[in-house]
């Protein structure tokens, strides 16, 4: 007698993936998502310790971190540097000694390798710490707030800065630090706005750096977090003015447009993970000893997935020493 078999006219559905169910299979599928390559070291440079809302460095202390940076295989740091020396036109901000000169020295002397990005705004030079000149009548001066970002531009290309960051958000400021710094030699400094939405997630770094406006926040020239097609246009109105790269800020809230500007623009895009994110996304592990810095990671992870180059972060070195 002859057998015949039939057929379900349906696909056996299976409880999991032979591609997931075995570690062997995963590991050799999986490749490492996240490496100390794709982070950049936030450093905030201060003149002396001082008890601060953020971690900080001396100039002295930065050889040291760096050596590190460059030993885990992070390839640049994004530098910000306070002033305790005020005055209505940021002056100090462009002068060869300036605390940001000589951090930028110190890492370059040390790390000649080493990328190094500069914020290059006023707000830590203003008597009213607010991210522009005022006139008169103290309303922001563009004129004089982008001849004088040009200027603090200059003074750290001439520190031997790479990247430069013009962080105000004014316009105007994007195309006078490129122009500016091509005119005197410095065709080789790139220039990396940062792009920003408002948010509360700032105020650590600013009592941090004697960054945060008398008068209150002020959001003249930032951009309202629910406006994405704004970000985008800024952001692409930059490229234009002659920005080699992005700074996007802050980088939880940013994902859509990075996503969006990947399929855009072919500049790199660096999402910034700023001073609330770093205290609310990790803590110290009171058995370990370590920063507990998982959901970053996972952050990082979502943005490269996005499109980033790299993310820029506090936490550059705790995440490097976890994932070597």
């Amino acid at each position: 007698m002859a057998v015949t078999t039939t057929h379900s006219p349906h696909t056996p559905i299976r409880m999991t993936s032979p591609l997931r169910s075995r570690p062997a299979v995963r590991s050799l599928l999986e490749p490492r998502t996240l490496t100390p390559a794709d982070l950049s070291l936030v450093l905030l440079v201060t003149e002396a310790h001082a008890d601060r809302p953020m971690p900080t460095v001396t100039v002295g202390e930065i050889p040291a971190v760096v050596r590190e940076c460059v030993a885990l295989g992070i390839r640049s740091v994004k530098l910000f540097a306070e002033s305790a020396e005020r005055d209505a036109t940021a002056g100090i901000s462009f002068a060869s000694d300036s605390l940001m000169a000589r951090a930028i020295h110190a890492c370059k002397d040390t790390e000649p390798s080493l990328a190094v990005m500069t914020e290059t705004c006023l707000c830590s030079y203003t008597v009213d710490g607010v991210c522009y000149l005022t006139d008169r009548n103290g309303q922001p001066d563009v004129s004089s707030t982008v001849e004088a970002t040009a200027a603090q531009a200059l003074a750290h290309a001439e520190a031997g800065a790479d990247i430069v960051g013009p962080a105000s958000m004014v316009l105007g400021t994007v195309g006078a630090v490129r122009s500016l710094l091509d005119k005197t030699g410095h065709e080789g400094v790139s220039v990396m706005p940062h792009v920003i939405f408002w948010s509360s997630l700032y105020d650590r770094f600013r009592l941090t750096m004697g960054a945060t406006p008398k008068a209150g926040l002020n959001r003249e020239f930032q951009i309202n977090p629910g406006k994405a097609d704004q970000f985008i246009d800024t952001a692409l109105r930059m490229e234009a003015a002659g920005a080699d790269m992005i700074l996007l800020e802050p980088a939880q809230f940013t994902a859509d447009v990075l996503a969006t500007l990947r399929t855009s623009t072919r500049l790199p895009l660096f999402p910034f993970s700023v001073s609330g994110e770093y205290t609310a996304l990790t803590h110290m592990d009171s058995e370990t000893g370590q920063r507990d810095v998982r959901l970053l990671v996972e952050l990082f992870t979502m943005l490269k997935r996005a499109g980033a180059s790299a993310s820029v972060t506090y936490a550059a070195l705790d995440i490097a020493r976890q994932l070597i």
